[in-house]
């Protein structure tokens, strides 16, 4: 790979998520207000209803169901009417489906990466299946979900996934407060889903589906296999709108998108000294690294790093340091506890480049196509669709 002496990304940091506004985490909140629970608000204006159910697509930017809707005709059409919500920072599926679950941005709920250090013990924790056994989930992620809040209220609580999710550390932290049934297929989630909504007449439900995130990471966005998993998911949605008991509001939403990055692109920055000179630990994800250094780094040594970073990669990265990370604004408020799992300093891909550490992660982690994790509109634009909607009564 050829140096890039530009000492600057050919485009400014994009603006941090519209936190409170139009992200993920407005989701949840404004489903229960729709349920009518007090103490939430309708921020995205959804329509009253007594049963609501969010599917969750992993991997599904908006970007890509535009540029590949000729394999979803079902969710194309319903394209024209659908509002964008954002991913949180950094763009991955941690982060986005505790924002989900919390209705906060990342910088509250503490899941501020894919890999994040726990900096008590001075660890890198996967935040998807890497959680050590004595890291509590409800001390790691204190705040109350909108589920448990929803479920005191009396309204039923549901969640349909796959099996090795429903005692996941994640699912205690993100997602904790509902009744989780399991089922493997996409034909089983969509019959449970329908199951659950009919058998409870006030129900909130969330539905998981993550075939598309795993075709795009194995193949990437542009392949048939990619595309192919999006005709099963089209079908399977149409399906599920058809079923669902009358008067129920059905959305489609996304944790983030995806760009491919060809395998040249792939570094394995541990092989370049600069770069990681004084680093304790390296942790977030391949497209937003986040660099933890030994505490008696100096700021000219960590200076220099940041130097080096951009002297290497330059138009292809942003670097900034944790301060200018937070008073940028992309992990929202910071809460006192979560500020050192943020890292020293963030390397985002501004394009297709993933980065990852060669001494430290899986080899296949270099055979994955599809990456995230960054700022970048393909990364961060969501889609909100409308499957099914109560029927609004005419006036006389």
């Amino acid at each position: 790979m050829a140096t890039n002496t530009r000492k600057t990304p050919s485009a400014p940091l994009p603006a941090a998520p519209a936190y409170g506004t139009k992200t993920i985490a407005e989701l949840l909140p404004s489903a229960a207000a729709a349920l009518g629970v007090q103490g939430f608000e309708n921020i995205l204006g959804l329509p009253v209803a007594n049963r609501i159910c969010v599917v969750m697509v992993d991997g599904l930017g908006k970007a890509l169901l535009k540029a590949r809707g000729g394999h979803a005709p079902f969710l194309r059409k319903l394209m024209e009417n659908a509002a964008t919500l954002q991913s949180p920072f950094p763009s991955t599926t941690a982060a986005s489906l505790s924002s989900l679950g919390t209705g906060l941005a990342p910088g509250l709920h503490g899941v501020v990466g894919y890999d994040v250090v726990d900096p008590e013990k001075r660890r890198v924790v996967n935040q998807l299946g890497g959680w050590p056994k004595d890291l509590n989930a409800h001390t790691w992620q204190p705040n109350q979900t909108v589920f448990e809040r929803v479920a005191a209220a009396g309204v039923h609580t549901a969640t349909v996934s796959l099996n090795k999710f429903k005692d996941s550390a994640l699912t205690q932290a993100a997602l904790r407060g509902t009744q989780f049934t399991a089922a493997e297929s996409p034909h089983a989630r969509v019959r449970t889903t329908c199951e659950v909504l009919a058998a409870n007449p006030r129900s909130l439900v969330y539905a998981y589906w993550n075939e598309l995130d795993r075709a795009g990471h194995r193949f990437g966005k542009g392949s048939s296999q990619w595309g192919n998993a999006l005709e099963d998911l089209d079908l399977m949605m149409r399906t599920l709108a058809a079923r669902v008991p009358a008067g129920t509001l059905l959305l489609l939403t996304a944790d983030h998108g995806m760009v491919d990055v060809e395998e040249n692109w792939r570094i394995d920055y541990s092989q370049f000294p600069e770069l990681v000179a004084g680093v304790e630990l390296t942790a977030g994800e391949p497209r937003g690294v986040q660099l933890h250094f030994h505490a008696q780094t100096s700021d000219r040594e960590r200076e220099g790093v940041a130097e080096a970073w951009r002297e290497r990669f330059g138009s292809k990265a942003w670097v900034l340091s944790r301060e200018e990370a937070i008073t940028h604004g992309l992990f929202g408020e910071v809460a006192t506890a979560v500020r050192e799992r943020i890292g020293d300093l963030l390397i985002l891909a501004a394009e297709d480049i993933a980065f990852l550490d060669g001494r430290r992660v899986n080899p296949s982690a270099f055979t994955m196509v599809g990456q995230h994790g960054s700022m970048t509109r393909a990364e961060c634009e969501i889609p909100l669709l409308t499957l099914a909607r109560p029927v609004t009564k005419k006036k006389s």
